[in-house]
């Protein structure tokens, strides 16, 4: 399996790929595919990783800029998505562990929202100050590599489609 940068040819199967994950997660908005074109399209995507796999792109991790509350240097880390079929054999992780590496480089630090089981074991946690608008708090998570504790509300791209900027 390779972790690379996106190219042209692969918007199709990580939409495709996007779709499919999502589908399984009762959170899902439906709209997540959407939103990597949005971000795409606003030239917001400071990572946009594919996991490849025999030629064939079976996970994709975006990643864009960010804040919380006035503290701007962020790197906000999805949708991470991974085929159905290919859960559990580590693509995921892949993913986020290059992800993360590659934000140490140029962020801050990295946020996202997500299942705590899940991420916690990259070094993501929950922090009382940190909040996005009706999200519960455990699933807004932080990993600051300077140790700070961030406060605030996270503010993202508006591709999100929720009423913020950032």
């Amino acid at each position: 399996m390779l972790i690379r940068d996106e190219i042209d040819r692969d918007a199709s199967a990580i939409r495709s790929v996007v779709t499919e994950a999502m589908k399984l997660l009762p959170q899902s908005s439906g709209a997540e595919a959407d939103i990597v074109d949005r971000l795409r399209a606003d030239n917001a995507l400071s990572l946009s990783l594919v996991a490849e796999d025999g030629g064939e792109v079976v996970g994709y991790l975006a990643a864009s800029d960010a804040q919380i509350g006035d503290v701007t240097g962020w790197g906000l880390i999805g949708p991470v998505a991974v085929l159905p079929s290919r859960h559990g054999e580590g693509i995921g992780s892949a993913l986020i562990a290059e992800a993360i590496l590659r934000l140490r480089a140029g962020y801050k630090e990295a946020a996202l929202v997500g299942d705590p089981g899940y991420y916690g074991r990259f070094g993501f946690t929950a922090f009382p100050g940190l909040r996005l608008g009706d999200v519960p708090a455990r699933f807004v998570q932080a990993l600051p590599f300077d140790g700070s504790e961030p406060q605030g509300e996270l503010i993202h791209h508006p591709a999100f489609g929720l009423e913020q900027k950032a």
